[in-house]
């Protein structure tokens, strides 16, 4: 299958792209920054910024899917990325006739997400982190649903937790709106959209994705990826 990656060169679709190398598709990988990523067989690397129309409209040309995983650092200066490049990305596909999308959202925006055992988390960390000094991120994250779900494609709205670095994939769990769990793998957020290329099952769904068998230490996993790593 001809698959589309947007943000390839970032944490998480650096993972899609590989995994999707691996399970056999050819890959437009689409990125900002394409000395970042090599050429080789099975994938071709496409200078674009996923704001720009033309260029997000060359790019999504005679493909089968996309899988978005656009990103930017938790900020409390406004967003607007999210919406603003899933809706260009929609306009594209609509316009060349391609139907499956899959994009990276995020647990924050579902109220019942509360893991279960993680009172520090869902009492002081969670309020303080994702609903004050991330509100602007998870704002256009919920403008960006809203033009995923409004947009007629066969759409997958992937919900992680909190997202940190493994080495591989792990026996995560998927579930529809919601899943009970803190942290996921980049590792297996990617083997989720991936396998969503070949599995109706989150068609015009949301599809949250924890990761059970690995845990990060929360502290070193905050520092990481809110001052340490661009996204």
């Amino acid at each position: 299958m001809r698959t589309v990656v947007f943000g390839a060169t970032g944490p998480t679709g650096r993972q899609v792209t590989e995994q999707a190398l691996a399970a056999g598709h050819e890959v437009i990988a689409v990125t900002r920054r394409p000395g970042a990523i090599a050429p080789r067989p099975g994938l071709t690397v496409v200078t674009a910024d996923a704001l720009d129309a033309d260029a997000v409209d060359r790019a999504v040309a005679g493909s089968d899917a996309v899988l978005a995983s656009l990103g930017v650092p938790l900020s409390p200066r406004p967003v607007s990325v999210y919406s603003r490049g899933n809706a260009t990305i929609v306009a594209a596909m609509h316009r060349h006739g391609v139907k499956r999308l899959v994009t990276v959202s995020s647990s924050v925006l579902d109220p019942r997400w509360r893991p279960t055992g993680e009172f520090f988390f869902n009492t002081v960390m969670d309020p303080l982190v994702n609903r004050r000094f991330g509100r602007t991120t998870h704002e256009d994250m919920r403008r960006m649903e809203a033009v995923v779900r409004d947009s007629g494609l066969d759409w997958t709205i992937a919900r992680p937790s909190g997202l940190f670095d493994h080495h591989g994939v792990t026996r995560y769990h998927a579930a529809e709106d919601v899943a009970d769990g803190l942290f996921t793998a980049r590792s297996d957020l990617a083997a989720s959209m991936v396998a969503q290329l070949t599995d109706d099952r989150f068609v015009r769904r949301a599809m949250a994705v924890v990761t059970t068998d690995v845990r990060p230490r929360i502290l070193g996993l905050l520092w990481r990826e809110m001052v340490a790593k661009k996204k």
